[in-house]
């Protein structure tokens, strides 16, 4: 197919796309990460789907058989009855009596025929469907029909006429198969997935901005055991800086702290868990990732009234003390069992005093958020090894490697994490290396890991009394200068460690990955690997951060270069010299 004058192609993966010059359609190169990362989860739930439907059937027909057995020994001990009766009666009776035999056998023979087909009868598994709410220039669709096997049909949504017909040029450009399988359809998203019920298999959510609106929509979409996949990239709304919007679009109060991208992670599991229960359904998570500059889940649906119940032992309110890196968790909900009776009861509370323990400090209250496993172990090593397996078909092969490779070494049962130079800063000292406060944590008898969210944080299970005493015995040996003694620093060196530190190096120190030296964080592949703007809008040299400088108004693919350096001043600092003259 010849290319459109006004056009470019642009190839990801095996689906190409035209590109017009201008920013009519929005499309962000960066965001091959994100797809590459969505193929590699639709292949595992794909395989994972039909490992399911098999357990499935298997359990049934071990159901049927055991069921089977039942019935032909109650069957044989009638048959051995009616023969008992049969010697005592007459011989004609007798004869009339083995018939009657010879009928049931055949009966029997009958019936079981029939119930040993019955669970054979259960319609095979069907092939997935797929929404994808915010198409744009449908890439992301086509990679799906295209390098997804097993899937039956991708629905391509947009309001925008200009996305839809730009979408539909893609699905021609990319010949027959991509035509039979993605349909571009123009629609409010909200409004559709409303419309069609539990009627997909995988729904995709990958808004510019905030997901928000979509959720209520998206968790009563999805069928039962499907999988929604949900972006957010409103990522200074979710860490706090806009903390009250945060409240108002996912209904959690985040806190800052060097974890703020993980609570931006279980903020929005948690807002996506609120909505589905609404509707007597619940979530559970497969992977959630932060990447480049947007967070990415994968959770599947189910629905379950009773279920439901244990939705409160899933969140928590969190304490952060505004003085040291201390924080606290304190879940919704507790259940109390007494013999077979689980009665489901609010949390005890509060977990802290006004005062922080360990420096004095007053805390700051966040959340309520999701404080469960965001992984699952068994999906992520098998999205992993999917993707080693594959790596010619991923072009972000080693970013999403090192990501996963990261997340499949993560405490998953320990939500947040501390920061070793946040502890370090605290106190004013020198930070020990990773190493060597892996080694205390795990002499002390708990668990550590690293977190795939920042490079210097550790996840463990160890409380902050532990992790501060580490703290102080580390400081006692590498002495620092005296601090203020309100400063939260001095109160915590100025109490005396219940235990002793062993620094020595531990066996687990380092991780599998760690050993074998594998890269965990890359840096961007590229100048200007970041968010782009919104489609629609005119690209100026105000953009040139993002962009690049070979940036025209309205033109990202080519013109001549923008001037960076500007030597002319601009209307406003020529406006304020003027009114700075001093006229004579």
């Amino acid at each position: 197919m010849e290319i459109p004058e006004g056009y470019s192609v642009v190839k990801e993966g095996e689906a190409q796309i035209l590109m017009q010059t201008s920013n009519t359609v929005f499309f962000n190169k960066a965001q091959v990460n994100n797809r590459d990362m969505s193929i590699a989860v639709l292949r595992t739930f794909i395989e994972k789907r039909k490992e399911e439907h098999e357990e499935m059937l298997n359990k049934r027909k071990k159901k049927h058989e055991k069921k089977a057995v039942g019935e032909d020994t109650m069957v044989s001990d009638a048959i051995s009855k009616e023969e008992g009766q049969a010697e005592s009666a007459v011989s004609q009776q007798d004869k009339v009596n083995c018939e009657g035999e010879k009928e049931v056998d055949v009966d029997v023979a009958v019936d079981d025929g029939k119930k040993s087909s019955s669970w054979k009868r259960t319609a095979d598994i069907q092939p997935p469907v797929v929404l994808e709410a915010l198409a744009a220039s449908g890439l992301r669709a086509l990679r799906y029909a295209r390098e997804v096997e097993g899937i039956a049909k991708v629905i391509a949504l947009d309001i925008e006429q200009a996305s839809v017909e730009a979408c539909r040029k893609n699905i021609e450009f990319n010949g027959p198969m991509a035509c039979s399988k993605v349909e571009a359809n123009q629609a409010d998203a909200r409004v559709y997935m409303l419309t069609h019920p539990k009627e997909f298999d995988v729904v995709d959510i990958d808004p510019y901005g905030s997901p928000s609106t979509f959720l209520d929509s998206a968790v009563q979409s999805v069928s039962d055991g499907g999988i929604l996949m949900c972006t957010a990239t409103d990522m200074a709304v979710l860490c706090g800086t806009s903390a009250e919007v945060c409240y108002s679009k996912y209904g959690s109060y985040p806190v800052k702290g060097k974890y703020c991208h993980e609570m931006a992670l279980r903020i929005l599991l948690a807002s996506i868990e609120s909505h589905a229960n609404r509707y007597k359904r619940y979530i559970v998570p497969v992977l959630s990732v932060h990447m480049d500059f947007y967070i990415r889940v994968f959770v599947r649906i189910f629905t379950s009234a009773g279920e439901i119940k244990n939705a409160p032992l899933k969140l928590s309110y969190v304490y952060q003390c505004v003085g040291c890196d201390s924080f606290h968790l304190q879940t919704l909900g507790r259940v109390v069992t007494k013999n077979n009776s689980v009665k489901h009861y609010p949390g005890f509370g509060p977990t802290v005093p006004q005062e922080c323990a360990d420096c004095g400090k007053r805390f700051n209250m966040g959340g309520p958020i999701w404080s469960a496993p965001m992984h699952d172990q068994d999906w992520v090593l098998s999205i992993l090894e999917n993707v080693k397996s594959m790596r010619e078909r991923y072009p972000a092969y080693e970013k999403i490697l090192a990501v996963l490779t990261t997340i499949s070494e993560e405490l998953h049962d320990v939500p947040l994490f501390v920061s070793l130079h946040n502890l370090c800063a605290t106190l004013k000292c020198t930070s020990p290396s990773a190493v060597m406060f892996r080694s205390a944590v795990l002499n002390a008898g708990y668990c550590i890991s690293g977190s795939h969210v920042n490079p210097l944080g550790l996840k463990s299970d160890a409380p902050m009394e532990v992790i501060w005493d580490i703290m102080r015995c580390w400081v006692k040996n590498h002495p620092i200068k005296a601090q203020p003694p309100d400063h939260p620093g001095s109160v915590i060196l100025s109490k005396e460690p219940k235990i002793q530190a062993n620094f020595s190096r531990a066996v687990a120190s380092l991780s599998k990955a760690q050993v074998k030296k594998v890269k965990r964080f890359l840096p961007n592949p590229e100048k200007n690997w970041g968010p782009k703007v919104r489609a629609g809008r005119q690209i100026t040299s105000k953009h040139v951060s993002i962009y690049g400088p070979n940036v025209l108004n309205g033109d990202e693919n080519g013109g001549d270069p923008v001037e960076t350096n500007n030597e002319e001043p601009s209307a406003k600092r020529q406006k304020a010299d003027n009114n700075g003259v001093t006229q004579s």
